[in-house]
């Protein structure tokens, strides 16, 4: 049987360092489930690749979108699944790796067939939420789809309006397209999770922070100004940036909110990571640990 490593982990604690190292020893590509890397020109702000590091290995999902293309977890579980059938007759262990987890679920567990939404739809339900608040479209959201405005993150816009969306497009409750039923794969999943003290893994934040401010973070906000409404851009490090050039705040303060938010962020991972029971987790220092826990499971 195929083999997929998924490689998981939150934001800072070395995902690219020890994916760089798990493909060299078994010379496979490296599949990236970063759903902000995927758009060109915030390398930067995602800390993605650098050049140097994607000519050691071919990396699949790296900047190839528009920071104004609308992507979603449902088309990248169809892409990666196609992409994984067309490489494993040349390389039966294949590395995902990343740390946006919707995107790591819908490749080993699958996603509901939700209906696409059309432009027209998604336009209106934009529109509304610029005019009249995220309190509104929850109460339509409570009217509409009393089961999901129950169960889901009301605070959390993009879970909201793409909830609405459905319900407009379609005429039925956005939950009752959700099965939450996990869906059998045809290779092995073998699970690892990175993990680190939370002193330092804060302290990797707050110096990746630093960096990105000297490599120049700040004029690649600038770039992108004019897209700041677009999903893509609602992003720890891009948002809070956008306020200075709005005025709203001062920079020493915006770079202490992105180290706070990416903090914050780190934390929700790791919840969301600790439910799954088939994680192994290592240190990431401890690579050759990591290698012989991979090679012990595969073909079980």
């Amino acid at each position: 049987m195929n083999n997929l490593v998924v490689l998981i982990g939150p934001t800072a604690v070395g995902k690219t360092a020890t994916s760089l190292a798990i493909a060299k020893h078994f010379g496979c590509p490296i599949i990236s489930a970063d759903s902000r890397q995927m758009y060109r020109g915030l390398e930067i702000g995602t800390a993605a690749p650098t050049p140097e590091e994607l000519s050691r290995h071919k990396h699949y999902f790296v900047g190839q979108l528009s920071p104004g293309d609308y992507y979603s977890a449902a088309r990248y579980e169809q892409q990666v699944l196609q992409l994984l059938e067309q490489e494993f007759p040349h390389h039966p262990t294949m590395l995902l790796s990343g740390g946006s987890m919707m995107y790591i679920d819908a490749v080993c567990k699958g996603i509901d067939d939700i209906p696409t939404v059309d432009d027209e739809t998604r336009q209106m339900v934009k529109e509304k939420f610029e005019r009249e608040g995220l309190d509104r479209l929850c109460s339509e959201l409570r009217l509409l789809d009393p089961t999901y405005y129950n169960e889901a993150d009301i605070k959390n816009p993009k879970r909201v309006m793409h909830a609405l969306e459905i319900c407009y497009m379609t005429g039925k409750p956005y939950s009752s397209f959700r099965s939450g039923e996990k869906r059998k794969r045809p290779f092995n999943i073998i699970k690892i999770g990175l993990q680190r003290d939370r002193e330092e893994l804060y302290e990797r934040i707050a110096q990746r922070v630093d960096k990105m401010i000297a490599d120049g973070l700040i004029d690649e906000v600038k770039k992108f100004y004019h897209l700041k409404e677009h999903n893509s851009l609602n992003t720890v490090g891009y948002k809070e940036l956008f306020k200075v050039l709005d005025g709203e705040w001062e920079l020493p303060f915006a770079i202490e909110k992105i180290k706070q938010n990416t903090r914050i962020y780190s934390r929700k991972q790791m919840t969301w990571y600790r439910r799954d029971e088939e994680v192994k987790w290592f240190h990431p220092d401890n690579i050759q640990e990591i290698i012989s826990y991979i090679e012990s499971r595969i073909n079980l």
